[in-house]
C-alpha cells in the first residue's frame, strides 16, 4: 500500500533523499523512508527540516501537501507513517480510529491576504472579516471599511472573497476565529476543515489560495503567512482581542500561546487575548499512532518515525521557523509533546525508553 501511495502523490511534494541508500543511521540501524501526508500550512518548513532530517539521520521523509483532511484520511486508512494537520482531531474523529498522538511541530499564522491596487496597508477587524466572507460586505469601498482605514484609496469595486476547496486546517483555523468573534458565523457556518462559504473563488491548499489573490484585482482570502509572503501578496493587521491591531511575527504568534496548554496539545489559540497576540495564530501537528506496529511497519520504521518527530522539537529544528516565517513552540508544549511520545509504543512496549 505505501508504494501504491508514493506513486499517486501528485500535489507538492518535499522529498528529503538518502546520499546511500540502505546505509546506517547515526544510531546503528538501517536507515528508512518515510512518508506523511497532509496539511500544506507548514510545508516550507517541512521542506526545510526534511531535508536536515536526512543528512542528520539518514532517513528520507516523503510529503504530500494534499490538505489535512487529506492526511488524516491516509493515517486512518494506515498508508502513511504520520499525517500533518492545522486542526487537531476531534473527541468523535479520535473515537473513529485506533489511538493517536498529537505533536505540535511549530506555531504559524493565517493572514488575510488581498489584491488592490494602490493599498498598502489594510486594517481589519474580526466582525467585518465576518461579514465579508459572509457576504454581507460586497464592497471595498463599504462604510465600515473605510471608517477602520481612513485615508486608503479602497474602490467602489465588488470584493471578491477566495477560500479554500479542499478539506483543509487553514480553514478550520479561519472558521474557528471567526465562530470566537461572531455568534452569528458560528450558528450559520460554523467552524471546520471545510465551509459553505456563500460566494467567492474556491482554489485548492494554500499555494492554490495564495496564487488566485495574485492573479486576482480586487480579491481578498486567508493563507499561511508563509504563502503570502513568497508571492509578495500583502496582507491585513487585525484587531485582536484586547483592540490592538496587530500583524503576524514571531512574537505576535508566540504571544498567542501564553495561556493554559492541555497535556494532549489539542488546543485553539486563535483569539487570543494576550496582550500583542495575533489573533489568527495556531499551532500546527503530526499525528501518529500510539500503536506503531501497524500496516506491516518495522520497528525500525516506528522508531524512525519517532526519531523524525524528536528531531522536530529539538532547538536545532525550532530554530529554522523564524528563518522561514513560522514562530518556535514555547518550552512548555516542547515538553508536553516529549512526554507523549514515551507513550508511543511498538507491539506495546514503549519506542522511547
Amino acid at each position: 500500500m505505501k508504494k501504491i501511495f508514493k506513486s499517486i502523490m501528485t500535489l507538492t511534494v518535499a522529498v528529503a533523499m538518502v546520499s546511500c541508500g540502505g546505509s546506517a543511521t547515526n544510531e546503528g540501524r538501517e536507515a528508512q523512508e518515510l512518508s506523511g501526508a497532509g496539511a500544506t500550512f507548514p510545508l516550507p518548513f517541512y521542506n526545510v527540516v526534511f531535508e536536515n532530517f536526512a543528512q542528520v539521520n539518514g532517513d528520507a521523509v516523503a510529503y504530500g501537501g494534499i490538505g489535512s483532511g487529506g492526511g488524516v484520511r491516509n493515517l486512518r486508512d494506515k498508508i502513511v507513517d504520520f499525517a500533518g494537520s492545522d486542526a487537531f482531531l476531534t473527541d468523535k474523529e479520535m473515537a473513529e480510529m485506533p489511538p493517536v498522538v498529537h505533536v505540535p511541530t511549530c506555531m504559524g499564522a493565517v493572514v488575510v491576504a488581498y489584491n488592490l491596487d494602490g493599498v498598502e496597508e489594510l486594517k481589519l477587524t474580526g466582525e467585518v472579516i465576518v461579514d465579508i466572507f459572509a457576504g454581507e460586505i460586497k464592497m471595498w469601498n463599504d462604510e465600515r471599511l473605510v471608517a477602520i482605514n481612513p485615508g486608503a484609496s479602497l474602490p467602489a469595486e465588488a470584493i471578491i472573497p477566495v477560500f479554500r476547496s479542499d478539506g483543509s486546517g487553514t480553514t478550520f483555523v479561519f472558521t474557528d476565529y471567526l465562530t470566537k468573534v461572531s455568534p452569528m458565523w458560528k450558528e450559520k457556518f460554523g467552524a471546520g476543515k471545510s465551509v459553505n462559504f456563500p460566494s467567492g473563488q474556491a482554489a485548492k491548499g494554500n499555494p492554490g489560495v495564495a496564487g488566485v489573490i495574485k492573479q486576482t484585482r480586487n480579491s481578498i482570502g486567508y493563507v499561511g503567512s508563509e504563502y503570502a509572503f513568497a508571492q509578495k501578496i500583502p496582507y491585513a493587521t487585525i484587531r485582536n482581542k484586547r483592540g490592538e491591531f496587530v500583524a503576524p511575527d514571531a512574537n505576535s504568534i508566540s504571544a498567542a500561546a501564553s495561556g493554559a496548554i492541555p497535556a494532549d496539545t489539542r488546543c485553539s489559540i486563535t483569539n487570543s487575548d494576550a496582550a500583542g497576540a495575533y489573533p489568527i495564530s495556531t499551532f500546527t501537528w503530526m499525528i501518529v499512532y500510539k500503536e506503531q506496529n501497524y500496516s506491516n511497519r518495522s520497528k525500525e520504521q516506528a522508531v524512525a518515525t519517532l526519531d523524525l518527530l524528536k528531531y522536530i522539537l529539538s532547538d536545532e529544528a525550532q530554530s529554522i521557523t523564524s528563518e522561514v516565517h513560522y514562530a518556535p513552540l514555547p518550552a512548555k508544549v516542547k515538553e508536553l509533546s516529549t512526554a507523549n511520545l514515551k507513550a508511543v509504543t511498538y507491539d506495546g512496549v514503549a519506542i522511547l525508553q
